[in-house]
């Protein structure tokens, strides 16, 4: 009895994305959310324009996000100009309402860095260890590193 595998061969990128297959699909409705996200922020006032995200497109209505119910509120009153602003874009005509959910929206922190301190007496220990050392670049490295001490007086060639 004999296994036959079947083969495949490896499709292009632009093949993929072109067929009505769901990554092209998805492709296509994320360039568009992008494009209207930043067609929307270009006509917002500048202090809205960080707070307001574009979340998706689903049965002809567009997703709005914001932190805060105050700029949905806001955007309830302008839906009428952006529903026209938003008709000018290829791909929008359809467009017939918003969906607007407040979500809180968390800005990127970046990690936070954590430095570490070399007490004084340890300093003053590198510093003793450095001038009892003849091997020039370990006597090197030991006074950079006493040089991380507070309080650490240059008293290198005393």
């Amino acid at each position: 009895m004999s296994i036959k595998v079947k083969r495949s061969r490896a499709q292009p990128i632009t093949q993929l994305l072109t067929k009505s297959g769901s990554a092209g699909q998805l492709m296509r409705q994320s360039r568009l959310i992008d494009q209207a996200q930043r067609h929307l922020r270009a006509h917002l006032p500048e202090a809205m324009r960080e707070h307001i995200f574009v979340g998706g497109f689903r049965d002809g209505r567009l997703t709005l996000i914001s932190g805060q119910a105050s700029w949905l509120t806001w955007l309830r009153y302008e839906q009428p100009r952006l529903l026209t602003l938003l008709h000018q874009l290829p791909g929008f005509e359809s467009v017939t309402g918003f969906t607007l959910k407040v979500r809180p929206v968390r800005p990127i922190e970046s990690p936070k860095r954590y430095t570490r301190t070399l007490s004084e007496n340890a300093g003053k220990t590198l510093t003793e260890c450095a001038k009892d050392t003849d091997n020039p670049s370990l006597k090197n490295a030991l006074e950079r590193l006493a040089a991380h001490a507070p309080n650490h007086s240059d008293d290198k060639h005393s």
